[in-house]
């Protein structure tokens, strides 16, 4: 990758997924919608509409107005995965809730939402990711964020939280069912309201199941012909010392421990499933699930594993593209500004994927800062320099507390 041309070719493939987009948009959105994304990736530390008008060609009060428009993120998203996942490769949808950071009286929806890294309830938004994981490549790209109503929203509709995640679900199941049937969730959403609400809706779900959960074996013998309902479960499961004679044994990931699968009924669930069994080396044991019986043991285990990419690009989101940074009162700004962050991760990751980096958001972030503030000293100065004459200059100006990208 030629380094000093890094802002054309990032530039490019947020423009390029923008041609394929088959929603109308004019001009002057296309071409704020692209310098966003820039300097989504160029601005170092706080992100917000003052540094946005500050950094970029246009004004602050540009960026508020087209921050307030609809666009279909989702969909923009999916075409942009396109260019580096393979069709063929096994995929899945991966939802996960994450907290926010903000403080203020009239933000719409604050509340109290659990915070994974702080491990309690904590005052802010949350908001719910939808990402899209290969299984094969052992990678993720969101698609879509969407903020979580508070409290006292749910509670005058008559909802709680589970209700809210599962008709963001429904609201883009059109477009997430072709490339997908499998929701990939961590433990929280091993409920049986929100299994049956996926079903429903025509999605299996693939998650974690607690330690102790209820499990029985199906009843596998003869059947007796004597009147009254037939014999469907044949004891309780213990998975602390299972009847390996009724389970397959599976050959993955034997350096960390034994795997077993069998299909199962869970009383929490009120179904069968696809139950996988891992007993680490320690004895312990870990209780994973499809709701898809026909799925096999070796699909669960991988397709769980590979959910914890989704917990990567919020990573990089919020420690590199300003996804808590947003000072912004209003929903449809704030909607904006977390899946216009989530989508600048996504064309870096192309965007290092395409030639063949390793990929690093720090690399790449202090490459395109360097980069980017040489070329508009250049622009404001008046000057055009001569690029045969200066290229190694300037090669090493934009090198500058960069790490080599090439």
């Amino acid at each position: 990758m030629n380094i000093s041309d890094a802002l054309d070719q990032y530039r490019d493939i947020c423009g390029d997924v923008l041609k394929r987009y088959t929603a109308k948009l004019n001009k002057s959105f296309k071409t704020v919608f692209i310098e966003t994304l820039l300097l989504y990736m160029v601005i170092p530390r706080k992100i917000n509409f003052t540094r946005l008008g500050r950094y970029g060609t246009h004004c602050e009060q540009c960026f508020r107005q087209n921050f307030t428009k609809k666009f279909d993120w989702l969909s923009y998203n999916l075409l942009m995965a396109d260019r580096i996942f393979d069709k063929l490769d096994r995929k899945a949808i991966a939802i996960d809730p994450s907290y926010i950071s903000k403080s203020g009286k009239r933000t719409p929806w604050i509340g109290y939402f659990w915070s994974g890294c702080a491990g309690q309830v904590k005052r802010g938004l949350e908001i719910m990711g939808i990402g899209l994981i290969d299984i094969d490549k052992h990678d993720c790209m969101m698609l879509r964020a969407v903020q979580s109503a508070d409290t006292v929203t749910l509670a005058n509709r008559g909802a709680t939280l589970n209700d809210w995640y599962l008709k963001v679900i429904e609201q883009y199941k059109e477009q997430l069912l072709p490339v997908s049937k499998y929701i990939v969730a961590d433990a929280y959403f091993s409920k049986f309201s929100f299994t049956q609400g996926l079903h429903d809706l025509g999605f299996h779900l693939v998650s974690r199941l607690r330690d102790d959960s209820n499990l029985l074996y199906l009843y596998q013998g003869e059947k007796t012909g004597k009147k009254g309902r037939p014999k469907t479960f044949d004891g309780k499961i213990d998975v602390s010392n299972p009847d390996h004679s009724r389970m397959e044994k599976l050959d993955i990931y034997e350096e960390e421990g034994e795997l077993y699968t069998l299909i199962a009924h869970s009383k929490a669930l009120k179904r069968n499933i696809r139950l996988v069994i891992w007993i680490t080396p320690k004895g312990a044991h870990k209780l994973y699930f499809s709701t898809d019986t026909e799925m096999s043991g070796k699909d669960v285990i991988q397709f769980y594993r590979t959910r914890f990419q989704v917990e990567f690009c919020f990573r990089d989101s919020k420690q590199f593209t300003g996804l808590c940074h947003s000072q912004a009162r209003d929903i449809n700004r704030l909607d904006f500004a977390f899946n216009a962050s989530m989508t600048a991760v996504n064309a870096a990751k192309v965007m290092m994927k395409e030639n063949g980096i390793p990929f690093s958001m720090d690399t790449l972030k202090n490459l395109m800062y360097n980069t980017y503030i040489l070329k508009r000293f250049f622009e404001l100065s008046g000057f055009k320099p001569n690029r045969k004459i200066n290229a190694k200059l300037v090669k090493e100006l934009i090198d500058i507390a960069t790490y080599r990208a090439a």
